[in-house]
């Protein structure tokens, strides 16, 4: 069942990916900037490096959207990632979601417990981003999480319910907001905002590289290219791209 509304937000039953099947319409026909897909059930659902994304039907929030930009360069991809994880932040704020964390490079926290996931996939039109579908993963009311130890929900961290639809409403005007004026401005004010809410960052922590050898460290920012920079012990700064570096604790 397909019902779409005025605010371009198309909702469905269940889907393979909220992404996918984004993509698969914006390649059959040329839909508005801003188009939303919604499921209330996802049976492919994936993030970042195609890890699989676990939702229970129906309580949680899965969608992504369509947005178009007309000069963005490519090499800025990650102000787009953070203009997207400040939009989040911030409409996690407005209701009033404690120990709110950005984890590199696509996560929300409350505290060292995952909240939300990020997917963004980029179309490039020569050294420009033209178009990209964003996925966004929202636990909401979702009470148990018997595979992912590390996640938390909306209902889990205030004892209450939350409307699926006002939650929707409030992050879809804060990303139209923030997505329709990225570009004209200082993109490195971006970053910089970015870093404030930064986890672990200035903090000593342990963390593994990808072979799996441990190190210790303290997460002094990231770069505009998005590479995580990790300060060693003996003063060095060594740069991270996703999945090079694992992370303490349950947020691996």
């Amino acid at each position: 069942m397909l019902k779409r509304t005025k605010m371009q937000v198309i909702k469905l039953n269940a889907t393979d990916s909220t992404n996918a099947h984004l993509r698969r319409m914006n390649s059959e026909e040329i839909l508005p900037d801003f188009t939303v897909v919604q499921a209330d059930r996802q049976t492919a659902g994936r993030g970042q490096m195609d890890a699989r994304w676990e939702a229970e039907g129906g309580k949680n929030l899965t969608f992504s959207l369509l947005k178009r930009f007309e000069a963005l360069p490519a090499q800025r991809h990650f102000t787009l990632n953070a203009t997207i994880s400040l939009s989040i932040y911030k409409a996690l704020q407005d209701l009033n979601i404690p120990e709110l964390n950005l984890k590199w490079p696509n996560d929300i926290l409350s505290g060292n417990r995952k909240l939300c996931g990020i997917l963004v996939e980029n179309q490039l039109q020569g050294a420009n981003i033209s178009q990209s579908i964003i996925g966004i993963g929202l636990n909401v009311n979702q009470m148990t999480f018997p595979n992912l130890p590390g996640a938390i929900s909306l209902k889990k961290l205030t004892g209450r319910d939350f409307e699926l639809d006002e939650v929707l409403s409030i992050m879809l005007k804060r990303l139209e907001s923030d997505l329709g004026t990225l570009g004209s401005g200082d993109l490195n004010s971006v970053l910089g905002d970015y870093e404030k809410h930064l986890y672990l960052k200035d903090i000593p922590a342990a963390f593994k590289r990808k072979d799996g050898s441990p190190f210790e460290g303290i997460i002094r920012g990231v770069s505009p290219l998005g590479l995580l920079q990790i300060e060693h012990r003996d003063g060095s700064v060594e740069s991270f791209s996703h999945k090079e570096v694992q992370f303490p604790g349950r947020n691996t």
